[in-house]
């Protein structure tokens, strides 16, 4: 049975709506612009989405599929599935206390780039910011966390780049992001949602005290398209 669920398939349900001018469209496949974000979608799993994806992505460049993906094809190299945790946010989060919350904006590209390629290395492009709003925290100058928005469709607001440096963690700043992104979705009648690598088991005991609840596991899978 094909689930109909938009969670289900979250960056085809975006690609298909909100960013939809982020991206290129096929009739089976669409994805991200390379630098925007490195995620493709199809609309069903099989050989058909193989076979026209090779139009959207270009040699020798690496992909990733969050949910359904092709089926693999000749051209292809593609890694087993890795499941994540999928987690929705079931009800607004009390706010905490501390450091003032910066918007990020352009002209704070140059710290968001530095962060990410620390911590939340492949993920974040020059222009994963026009996917949602960006917020961080700034101590002594310097950018010490960040989360923003990135997938977003029709009732539903992913929350992502949660990253905090190294010299920073431990003190409540990626508490008080997620809440405020996470409340703001509510504010605007969306439920807020997020993925987290099973490995990362600090970050979702984090999201677990905030009153995230896991979902289901959905796969994370990397394709490469041959040279």
């Amino acid at each position: 049975m094909i689930s109909t669920h938009p969670l289900d398939n979250p960056v085809w349900e975006s690609l298909r709506g909100r960013h939809s001018s982020l991206g290129v469209l096929g009739v089976e496949t669409a994805r991200y612009a390379p630098e925007v974000a490195p995620f493709a979608a199809c609309r069903l799993p099989g050989r058909l989405a193989a076979r026209e994806l090779q139009t959207l992505v270009h040699e020798g460049e690496t992909v990733l599929f969050v949910g359904p993906s092709p089926a693999p094809a000749d051209g292809w190299r593609c890694e087993e599935p890795v499941p994540i945790a999928q987690m929705v946010c079931a009800a607004p989060i009390e706010a905490i206390d501390g450091p003032a919350i910066t918007e990020l904006s352009a002209a704070q590209l140059g710290d968001m780039l530095a962060l990410t390629a620390l911590v939340y290395p492949h993920y974040f492009r020059p222009r994963t910011p026009t996917m949602g709003r960006y917020i961080g925290i700034y101590i002594d100058g310097a950018l010490a966390a960040m989360a923003g928005e990135r997938m977003g469709f029709d009732g539903y607001q992913e929350i992502s780049a949660v990253c905090t440096h190294p010299d920073h963690t431990g003190r409540g700043h990626a508490q008080r992001l997620v809440t405020e992104l996470s409340n703001a979705s509510f504010a605007t009648g969306r439920i807020p949602f997020l993925h987290v690598s099973m490995q990362n088991t600090r970050a979702k005991a984090l999201y677990v005290r905030l009153g995230y609840v896991q979902r289901i596991d959905i796969a994370l899978t990397l394709a490469r398209r041959l040279a």
